[in-house]
């Protein structure tokens, strides 16, 4: 993709996210989210829900991407979100790092209460049963990065019901 420091480590399930990530993702709780980036087409400000999701807690940056209909990439103070992003000369369209968000921005300098892995199990027959969101709960409200087939999603207000909340502890 081009975004210097990004390595995805790709992991599938809530089990294999909760053994690999859980302890550090439950370790953000009581930190303020300082900063946030998101990548966003030059052209028209759209973002490029492909790219990763980066958050700063007081210094710890935890990076949050989906790919393919169930795989997970968690990572940590890896990506410089100051720098440009490269290899995309020949396209029709530009990604540059934004700051703004306005799912994310009403979160900016508040305290983490909790932050909890939720798993898509609906009712019935869906393609995206299994796949799993990164949830951030504040006092005002939360914020959950899922999986949108294939990229992001950044979900605001309540969970959808479908989801099963696995709550993560150090």
């Amino acid at each position: 993709m081009g975004i210097a420091g990004f390595e995805p480590s790709f992991l599938t399930g809530a089990g294999a996210v909760q053994a690999v990530h859980g302890s550090r993702l439950a370790a953000l709780a009581g930190r303020r989210l300082t900063g946030f980036a998101v990548v966003r087409f030059a052209e028209d400000g759209e973002w490029f829900a492909d790219c990763p999701v980066v958050l700063d807690f007081d210094g710890i940056q935890v990076e949050v991407c989906h790919w393919k209909f169930d795989e997970l990439s968690v990572g940590w103070d890896t990506i410089d979100a100051t720098a440009a992003i490269a290899g995309w000369e020949e396209a029709e369209f530009t990604p540059v790092w934004s700051h703004a968000d306005a799912r994310l921005g009403p979160f900016a300098g508040r305290e983490l209460r909790e932050v909890a892995l939720l798993e898509w199990r609906p009712s019935g027959r869906d393609l995206a049963a299994g796949t799993v969101a990164v949830e951030f709960v504040f006092a005002a409200g939360r914020f959950g990065i899922a999986n949108g087939l294939d990229e992001n999603r950044i979900e605001t207000g309540a969970a959808r019901p479908g989801y099963v909340r696995r709550r993560l502890s150090r």
